[in-house]
């Protein structure tokens, strides 16, 4: 028998996965049906979001790392929707920044960098901030929350054009198509009928 804890493993139930780390983070809220969600509301969720994240080798999941994460997520939420007038939030992402520092070495097959962090359990956070950092070097514009106003999902936006609009296209795009399809249906039209 085991003497550390034990956690369930489920598969990770959010409607969209694979974006940057830091938006993956946000993405731990979701609203379903008009039913609110947050992965992060338990331990057992934190190692659901690490295994997703490919970060589950890496940290054990706890309480201590779970309230960490929650509050950097909380900081990049004000950040990514530009609430942060006073700069509370940018203060709050630099302590995050401050616990943790790239390692180089030479490694057998040539240079190497690791990131450390004090606590260890603050790994996920500090590279949670430090992807936004970069998300924010790359193309800031680039940086979405979906169009629709009950969506409360954010992406990077990659394609050619830049004119993404929707977390997905089979949620949120099909849901705005189908609605401005029944408008258009309960419009009158020139002959009186609909």
């Amino acid at each position: 028998m085991s003497g550390g804890p034990s956690h369930v493993t489920t598969t990770d139930p959010r409607p969209l996965t694979g974006e940057p780390l830091a938006l993956d983070l946000l993405n731990t809220r979701w609203i379903d049906h008009g039913v609110r969600h947050d992965l992060l509301a338990t331990v057992d969720g934190l190692a659901t979001w690490l295994r997703s994240a490919g970060l589950a080798g890496d940290v054990t999941p706890d309480r201590q790392t779970l309230d960490v994460l929650l509050a950097v997520r909380d900081t990049l939420w004000t950040l990514v929707t530009g609430d942060d007038d006073s700069g509370t939030a940018r203060a709050a992402l630099n302590r995050t920044l401050g616990h943790g520092w790239l390692r180089r070495s030479l490694g057998p097959t040539g240079p190497e960098t690791a990131v450390e962090t004090d606590p260890p359990g603050q790994l996920p956070a500090w590279l949670a901030a430090a992807d936004y950092l970069r998300l924010l070097e790359e193309n800031p514009a680039r940086l979405r929350r979906c169009a629709n106003p009950d969506c409360v999902l954010h992406f990077y936006d990659v394609s050619k054009n830049g004119n993404r609009r929707w977390c997905s296209m089979a949620g949120c795009g099909n849901r705005a198509k189908a609605s401005r399809h029944y408008q258009r249906q309960k419009q009158p039209r020139p002959d009186g009928t609909r």
